[in-house]
């Protein structure tokens, strides 16, 4: 019986309640009045969040009881009442293990991630043919000059969307076909760049490639078990090396052993104590190289001190595009047709934040608008009726469109309003389950003509490739430069690239609160830090 149907046999007082105050007050809001129940019905199944509903006690039984009788036996049996128990009762006093909780899930419709992806998966040998444009070959040759000789360190700097994981791979191939054996690290942070960059170097080794190596893939749940790997490429969960590293103290130590080029995606992150001790203990060989690949080579947007720390790290050594009549490289990628050409505005909401004097102060010294800050401004009726408007206006002029959201459940409202509108809208979050963000990400990547909205939260700012992409709403209030230039880097592949000629990003703003709107500033924003001293 699906998630869906049992919500149907519920009473809509119990959906209203599980719906929350925030997204009932919206849909009634739009409606004019009180949302009509079908409204509220039909948005329920993807707007309550089955895993946390059946992880509590207390909201669990309470969802159980609106199972029909049949349900409740059927439900009980698959869960091992054998012993002709009262189904009722059965499933009132189960343990509830995680194993359950899965079975539960299945159950109600959804689809459940079981075994682990395979650790080692070979890449095997193919005619090369994974090609560069001439910016990115130029770049690569430059990088190479810093990697095999002196400091060995360097940044390769390129704009989101205009291959940085793709060159990247093509000076791990050449090192592997240089080295052999030779081990190779890729470090970064999150599953979506793990993923990222565990497929392309499928892609690349099967074209560049000349003979049959490894593709370790190690993060979440993988063993770190690598006695027997040697030759390849180690994708690596910079949190796994550190839990790793805590419970034996030599493991970094051995896997340098084995390694001599470490390459750190998203290197603007490297400076982090944690992530740090991994990179120096990876690189303790003098004759180890280290690549860090970023479109934003700094940490803050008003922090000197943190980007000097940065560039000090790398010894300023930085690779940048080089486009010959051009001071800046993001206008030629535009102009070339690499990179789309950006419409960028900005949207006012008049919402009832009201800051007080500490909050901005607090404000005023933090890092990123503070989350407490944010998290009013979430709930905030006016401010998210603005963004349900911004995604209707948007809809009406292209095919895919990316909503960056303030949190988790605002995620999931947004989705759930542009739903009940009838929009094709679907969210996914770092609280996604794999294969639900997997399939949701397929979905907005396919070849449908009709109009989809992705509303997403932490999980699609960086490792998430969609060309057709063209539009996106900037409804995350930031500070961070480099947050904002990740989001706005998901939708700007222009036509050379396999996007779109024109994209348009509008951010949400309240006008109490800071904000960004020029892409290619914001790429040369931290060039003064990298200027040898």
């Amino acid at each position: 019986m699906s998630f869906k149907a049992v919500l149907e046999c519920a009473p809509v007082s119990y959906v209203r309640d599980q719906l929350g105050t925030d997204l009932c007050n919206l849909l009634d809001l739009i409606e004019g009045g009180v949302a009509e129940d079908a409204k509220l019905r039909a948005v329920a199944a993807g707007a309550i969040d089955a895993e946390k509903l059946i992880a509590g006690h207390d909201t669990r039984e309470a969802f159980l009881t609106y199972l029909p009788a049949s349900k409740q036996a059927e439900l009980a049996h698959r869960l091992g009442n054998d012993d002709g128990q009262d189904p009722a009762a059965y499933l009132k006093s189960a343990k509830w293990t995680v194993h359950q909780r899965q079975e539960l899930l299945e159950f109600l419709g959804f689809t459940v991630d079981r075994v682990p992806t395979p650790a080692i998966r070979p890449a095997g040998e193919y005619e090369p043919s994974y090609g560069l444009f001439p910016h990115q070959r130029d770049a690569a040759a430059r990088v190479r000059d810093h990697l095999y000789d002196g400091i060995r360190r360097v940044v390769l700097h390129l704009p989101t969307g205009v291959g940085k994981t793709r060159t990247g791979m093509n000076l791990i191939c050449d090192h592997l076909r240089q080295h052999e054996p030779a081990l190779v690290v890729w470090l970064a942070h999150g599953q979506e760049l793990l993923e990222q960059a565990a497929a392309e170097f499928g892609r690349a080794w099967s074209k560049l490639g000349n003979r049959p190596v490894d593709l370790v893939r190690l993060w979440g749940g993988e063993s770190s078990d690598l006695a027997e790997v040697n030759d390849g490429l180690l994708v690596l969960g910079v949190e796994k090396a550190v839990s790793a590293a805590k419970r034996d103290e030599m493991f970094l130590r051995r896997l340098a052993a084995k390694s001599n080029l470490v390459v750190f995606d998203e290197a603007h992150q490297i400076i982090a104590p944690t992530y740090q001790r991994v990179v120096e203990d990876l690189t303790i060989n003098p004759r180890a190289s280290l690549l860090g690949l970023t479109a934003t080579p700094g940490r803050t947007w008003a922090e000197i001190a943190k980007d000097e720390q940065l560039s000090s790290f790398f010894f300023r050594q930085k690779v940048m595009l080089r486009i010959d009549g051009y001071a800046n490289p993001v206008t030629a990628l535009i102009d070339q047709g690499y990179l789309s050409r950006p419409t960028m505005r900005t949207v006012a909401s008049e919402t009832g934040l009201h800051l007080t004097d500490s909050d901005r102060r607090l404000l005023a010294t933090s890092f990123d608008i503070p989350a407490d800050i944010v998290t009013k401004l979430a709930s905030d009726e006016q401010w998210n009726l603005q963004v349900v408007r911004t995604a209707l206006d948007l809809v009406k002029r292209h095919h895919r469109i990316l909503v960056f959201a303030a949190s988790v459940d605002h995620c999931r409202l947004i989705a759930a309003v542009l739903s009940a509108l009838g929009l094709d809208a679907a969210f996914v979050t770092g609280e996604s389950a794999p294969r639900h963000r997997t399939q949701v990400i397929n979905r907005f990547k396919s070849g449908s003509p009709r109009p989809m909205v992705l509303c997403n939260y932490g999980v699609l700012t960086t490792g998430f490739d969609a060309p057709a992409a063209s539009a996106a709403i900037i409804a995350r209030p930031t500070k961070s430069l480099v947050l904002y230039s990740q989001m706005v880097g998901r939708v700007i592949r222009g036509p050379k690239a396999g996007g779109t000629p024109e994209c348009e990003i509008v951010t949400v703003v309240d006008p109490e609160l800071p904000g960004f709107g020029d892409v290619a500033e914001a790429f040369i924003n931290w060039e003064d830090v990298w200027e040898a001293a």
